[in-house]
């Protein structure tokens, strides 16, 4: 049963998702459409809530759709997990920001200084700018792979087949990720994908803290740009942020292995 769930999760994630994304590559190249391009690329950015979804309502039906939503209401993850979201989300990002400087890269702007613009773009982020996908990623197969692999192979698996679902964004004009080296962004899944494991867990599983986190690493991302919009460039800042974040989903794994 549990090969069942994760195979039609994992198919309907990637086709629905794959689908909205090659047709954007496909129009991207045709004037007069490229104004589609954002629209496919988010309504793509859902593949993981439309599997989960779907996934549980032919599988369990209506009902169990319904409680798996109402397990993301609530937002009682303790003190430890709320502070360590932002620490964690924040101070690397703004060490990947900053570190490159000492060794003579240019310094790359903040993109907003004003505090109060923080609350809406988080939850920007939270619900539509990434933070949704973990509605079917942490929210719902992580479970399955780590019952089916244990806590580090599941989230290791989870964290290459997360950065593989994105490949098509590299080919879709003016998307961001033409300028990341693939086997860096692979290791940022990774080390994202220990950390929101350690995160959902710690919280309870309170299901709400994945969206949470991911909406968290990605505004802060946003305000310390880490990524030159430059194919000419070397993009340090990048590489030094998904060496961190790697590093850091490894020291969190070795902990969570030695408390259990």
């Amino acid at each position: 049963m549990e090969n069942i769930i994760s195979i039609r999760f994992f198919v309907i994630t990637f086709f629905w998702s794959w689908l909205f994304w090659f047709t954007s590559i496909v129009i991207g190249k045709r004037e007069g459409l490229s104004k589609f391009n954002f629209p496919l690329r988010l309504i793509g950015s859902f593949g993981p809530v439309v599997g989960a979804i779907l996934s549980l309502y032919t599988l369990n039906g209506k009902d169990a759709v319904n409680s798996f939503l109402m397990s993301f209401l609530s937002l009682n993850f303790g003190f430890k997990v709320w502070v360590s979201i932002f620490f964690v989300a924040g101070i690397i990002c703004v060490i990947a920001w900053f570190l490159p400087e000492l060794f003579g890269e240019k310094r790359l702007p903040i993109n907003f200084k004003k505090i109060y613009l923080f609350l809406p773009y988080l939850l920007l982020m939270t619900f539509l700018g990434g933070g949704q996908e973990e509605i079917g990623w942490r929210g719902y197969i992580l479970p399955f792979m780590e019952n089916n692999y244990g806590l580090i192979i599941g989230s290791l698996i989870l964290g290459i087949i997360w950065a593989v679902w994105h490949i098509p964004l590299w080919f879709i004009p003016r998307a961001n990720q033409k300028y990341m080296n693939f086997f860096a962004f692979t290791l940022q899944c990774i080390g994202l994908s220990f950390f929101f494991s350690w995160v959902v867990a710690a919280s309870g599983y309170r299901l709400l803290s994945g969206l949470i986190v991911h909406g968290a690493v990605n505004t802060f991302l946003e305000i310390f740009p880490i990524l030159a919009i430059d194919n000419n460039t070397k993009q340090k800042r990048f590489w030094t942020y998904c060496i961190l974040i790697f590093i850091t989903g490894i020291i969190i794994v070795i902990i969570r292995t030695i408390r259990t």
